[in-house]
């Protein structure tokens, strides 16, 4: 029997490479996102169902759950995929954008674990793979929500293998460093700094610094990296994905808290 993975936020990036890759390797693919009436590729793809969630909606995520199950009969693989980047200074972020980060980057992915964990424990089978990010183990200047929402689905997931690994549900945390992707574009907010002079010289360098990034093309890396999460069978929990993103983890091992402190304010100009 083909196995099923629910992939949330599908419409572009690691979620679309991923729905791809898994179809390929022949898996049926539950493709959500938040305007399907908008997608013209995945709903051409054999075995690909492309149905609407939105990760801030409780109902459309039961809703999606339910029409996934009834299309595919079971879930074997949910992708915590949806997410995006709030940046800038936490002084200048309104109340609604930091809700707003947490509900889709932490308490939305809470609550599609949910909704799902009911069919994996009944089947006693499961893999939870939850998309984090280099900034789930290190941080950069003025991305504290960010990171704060990151750091919180790497404790969430760790913690979680002790209740749900009995039951024959497996957790993975995926971390990509920096990739091209819609992550910088429509699927990132910026903090006003109106009014915050104090901040804005050492802003303005960093966001300097962010436009000469260096980002990779080849996000099927990540996909790559969610398809074996999904299928190798081992217990390992962190797949750190990118030159950089290993780089970086490996760095911050090896140094204080001091001392990573000061070499990222050198490199960022801060």
């Amino acid at each position: 029997m083909k196995k099923t993975i629910l992939i949330t936020g599908a419409s572009s990036g690691f979620g679309r490479e991923t729905a791809k890759l898994f179809q390929q390797k022949g898996w049926n693919v539950i493709a959500t996102m938040r305007s399907p009436e908008k997608e013209t590729e995945l709903t051409t793809i054999s075995d690909i169902f492309v149905t609407k969630l939105d990760v801030t909606d409780k109902q459309s995520i039961q809703n999606a759950v339910t029409a996934g199950i009834e299309r595919f009969g079971k879930i074997d693989v949910l992708v915590n995929n949806a997410g995006y980047g709030a940046l800038g200074v936490l002084e200048g972020a309104t109340e609604e954008q930091v809700k707003q980060q947490f509900d889709v980057n932490f308490f939305g992915l809470v609550e599609v674990i949910k909704t799902v964990l009911p069919g994996m424990r009944q089947q006693r089978s499961g893999t939870i793979i939850n998309v984090s990010s280099v900034g789930g183990r290190i941080t950069f200047p003025f991305s504290s929500l960010y990171h704060a929402t990151k750091f919180a689905v790497e404790g969430l997931t760790e913690s979680l293998q002790y209740e749900l690994n009995p039951l024959g549900i497996h957790l993975k945390i995926v971390e990509p460093g920096g990739y091209k992707t819609e992550f910088a574009g429509r699927s990132m907010t910026l903090f006003s700094i109106d009014g915050l002079d104090e901040y804005k010289l050492p802003f303005n360098k960093f966001a300097a610094m962010l436009e000469d990034w260096p980002m990779s093309e080849n996000i099927g890396e990540v996909a790559d990296a969610i398809y074996e999460a999904a299928t190798d069978g081992t217990e390992k929990l962190r797949y750190p994905v990118g030159h950089d993103a290993v780089h970086l983890i490996e760095t911050r091992q090896q140094m204080n808290d001091v001392d990573f402190k000061k070499m990222m304010t050198a490199q960022t100009g801060i």
